[in-house]
């Protein structure tokens, strides 16, 4: 009769935990994007309107266009600075 001994495993697993995946820029890009065309979206819904007055002409625009216009500008500068990179790793 023959006895094996078992010797702990020194395997590391593959997976990788929360934290790890946290910890890339491509979480918070995105993250930082969603959060932009938020603030747009709310603006859009509870925001009010600009008004310019020179007389005798009123002008009415919503404020939604200004923060769209930089949350267009936002979404340009993070997604080429984080997904237009090639990755090394």
């Amino acid at each position: 009769m023959t006895t094996m001994m078992h010797q702990p495993s020194t395997d590391v697993p593959t997976g990788r935990g929360i934290a790890a995946r946290l910890l890339v820029p491509e979480f918070w890009a995105t993250l930082s994007i969603v959060a932009m065309w938020l603030a747009v979206l709310f603006d859009g819904v509870f925001g009010s309107d600009m008004t310019f007055s020179h007389p005798p002409d009123l002008t009415t625009i919503p404020t939604v266009v200004l923060v769209a216009l930089f949350a267009v500008i936002g979404t340009v500068a993070v997604a080429m600075r984080v997904f237009g990179r090639s990755r090394t790793d």
